[in-house]
C-alpha cells in the first residue's frame, strides 16, 4: 500500500510540472508574463510599437515644435495611443469577453476621444484652431477595435476628416513655416500607418487570443506606468480577481464618443442581438385570432413612476467682441443687428462665431474673415485682400461693397452673396452646400440672382473624368 501511495505522489508532482511548462509556453506565445516566466511581445503589439516610435514619435516632435495648445493636445493624443496598445497587449492573451464587459474595457479609450475634442472646443479662440480640429475629427478612428468585418476603411474615413483642416494649416504655413508643413505630414502618417497595422493584423476586426483566459472585466492598468519584473511563482494558483469598476470616479458614458464605440459592441452580436426578444404565441395574435380584434383594446393605466427631472440647459456662454492680438473675435450674439467693427487693419482677422439672427458690419481693410457655426447672420464688409469663408452655417447673407479674392462657402445651408461691381471677378469656391445664390448688380440698387450649381455629371471620355454640372429634374 506505501509503494502504491508513493507511486500516485510521483504521478502528481509530475502532472503539475508538466501543467506549469504549458501555461509558461502559452504565455510566452502570446506575450505575457506566467508564473513568473517572462515572454516576449506578441507580432502585433511589437507592430503597434513600431507605429509609436516612427509616426507618433514624429508628431510629438513637431507638435513641441509648435508649442502652445499643439502640444497639450499632442500629449493627449500620445495618451490615448498608449491605452490603445495595452488593450491589444491584452487582446493578445485574452479570449473575446461578453459585449457588456467588452463595453466597460473600451471605456478608457471612449473618455481619451472625449477628452481630446473637449480640449478642442475649449479653445475654439486660439490661433492654432485648425490644427486642433484635425485631431479632434480624426481621433474616433482610435474605435476601430470596436469595428468588426473591415476596420481599415474607419480609420480611413476618419482621416479624410482630418485633411479638411490639415489643408487649412498647409495654405496657411506653407510658404511661411515649415514646422507646421512636417507636422501635418507626422499626424497623417499615423492614420496611414494605422491602416497598414489593421490590414495585417486585424483586416476583419479585432484578433484576439484563442487561448488563455477571457479578458477580465475590469480596466486594464495604465501604460505610463513601468512595468516591473515578472514575480516568482507563486505555491497554490490564485483565486479570482476581485470584480471592481471606476464609475464613481469617470464620468458616465453619454458622450458622442461613448455611443459610438456602444453602438459598434452591440452590431457585433449579429443574430445573438434578437434573443433578448419575447416570443409571441398564435393565440396571441391579432391577424391569426379574430375575436383579439373585435375585443376593445383596454387601457392600461401607467402607474406613476418618479417624474424624471428635465436635462439642465446648456450654459451659454458670454457674447464676446473684442481683439485678441490681430484677430477680432465676434462669439455668441443672439438677436443683435447693430455689431460694428471700424478701425481695421490689413493684418488683422476676424473670427465670427455661433452667432444667431444678428447682423455684423465691418469697415475698412481687413485681411481675412471667417463665419463659423453661425445661423442667420448677415455680414456686410468693405474690402479682404485674402479669403471669407463660410463653415458649418445656415441661412447666412453676405453683402461686400468693395473688392474680394475668394469666398468660400463649405457645409452651408443657404447662403446669399451680394457682389459689388469691383468684385465680380472674385473666385466663389464651395462644397458640402446647398440653397447658394449670388446676387449680380444691375444699375443702382437693383441685382440679379444667379444660383449655384449643386448636381453634377461625371462621365469618362476614353481618357479621363469630366465633370460638368446639370439641373436637377423635376
Amino acid at each position: 500500500m506505501d509503494g502504491l501511495m508513493e507511486r500516485l505522489e510521483r504521478a502528481v508532482t509530475r502532472l503539475e510540472q508538466m501543467s506549469v511548462t504549458m501555461q509558461a509556453s502559452s504565455g510566452m506565445a502570446n506575450g505575457d508574463c506566467v508564473n513568473g516566466i517572462n515572454g516576449g511581445l506578441s507580432k502585433c503589439v511589437e507592430a503597434f510599437d513600431v507605429l509609436l516610435k516612427g509616426p507618433v514619435s514624429d508628431y510629438l516632435s513637431n507638435s513641441r515644435a509648435i508649442g502652445s495648445e499643439v502640444e497639450k493636445h499632442a500629449e493627449m493624443v500620445n495618451n490615448a495611443l498608449q491605452t490603445q496598445r495595452s488593450f491589444l497587449k491584452m487582446a493578445a492573451t485574452h479570449q473575446e469577453p461578453a459585449q457588456t464587459e467588452l463595453h466597460d474595457l473600451l471605456k478608457p479609450i471612449s473618455d481619451h476621444i472625449q477628452e481630446i475634442q473637449s480640449f478642442r472646443e475649449r479653445n475654439r479662440g486660439s490661433n492654432l484652431f485648425n490644427h486642433l480640429s484635425a485631431v479632434s475629427e480624426s481621433i474616433p478612428a482610435l474605435g476601430w477595435v470596436a469595428v468588426s468585418q473591415k476596420p481599415g476603411p474607419y480609420v480611413k474615413e476618419m482621416n479624410d476628416a482630418a485633411t479638411f483642416y490639415t489643408n487649412r494649416v498647409l495654405k496657411d504655413y506653407k510658404e511661411s513655416d515649415r514646422r507646421h508643413v512636417d507636422w501635418v505630414r507626422s499626424y497623417l502618417s499615423i492614420w496611414t500607418e494605422m491602416q497598414s497595422f489593421i490590414k495585417q493584423h486585424h483586416t476583419t476586426g479585432l484578433a484576439w487570443s484563442k487561448i488563455g483566459p477571457i479578458a477580465p472585466p475590469y480596466p486594464f492598468d495604465s501604460p505610463t506606468a513601468p512595468s516591473a519584473p515578472c514575480p516568482p511563482p507563486p505555491p497554490p494558483p490564485p483565486g479570482p480577481p476581485p470584480v471592481f469598476t471606476d464609475d464613481d470616479s469617470k464620468p458616465q458614458a453619454g458622450s458622442a464618443a461613448n455611443q459610438h464605440l456602444a453602438l459598434f459592441a452591440q452590431l457585433n452580436q449579429g443574430m445573438e442581438i434578437t434573443k433578448g426578444l419575447k416570443h409571441v404565441l398564435d393565440d396571441q395574435k391579432s391577424h391569426k385570432n379574430p375575436n383579439l380584434r373585435s375585443q376593445e383594446t383596454p387601457i392600461k393605466s401607467r402607474n406613476p413612476g418618479p417624474v424624471i427631472p428635465p436635462r439642465a440647459a446648456v450654459q451659454k456662454r458670454p457674447p464676446l467682441l473684442e481683439l485678441e492680438g490681430k484677430k477680432w473675435r465676434v462669439e455668441n450674439f443672439e438677436q443683435k443687428h447693430d455689431l460694428m467693427i471700424e478701425e481695421t487693419e490689413l493684418k488683422q482677422v476676424v473670427y465670427v462665431f455661433s452667432c444667431n439672427n444678428s447682423t455684423l458690419q465691418i469697415k475698412g481693410k481687413i485681411n481675412s474673415i471667417i463665419i463659423d457655426n453661425c445661423k442667420k447672420l448677415g455680414l456686410v464688409f468693405e474690402n479682404a485682400v485674402g479669403i471669407v469663408e463660410i463653415i458649418n452655417s445656415k441661412a447666412i447673407q453676405l453683402q461686400v461693397l468693395g473688392k474680394v479674392p475668394t469666398i468660400s462657402i463649405n457645409k452651408t445651408e443657404g447662403c446669399q452673396v451680394y457682389l459689388s461691381k469691383e468684385s465680380l471677378n472674385c473666385d466663389i469656391v464651395s462644397a458640402k452646400s446647398s440653397e447658394m445664390n449670388i446676387l449680380i448688380p444691375k444699375g443702382d440698387n437693383d441685382y440679379k440672382e444667379f444660383p449655384v450649381h449643386e448636381q453634377f455629371k461625371t462621365v469618362w471620355d476614353g481618357s479621363k473624368l469630366v465633370t460638368e454640372p446639370t439641373e436637377i429634374a423635376g
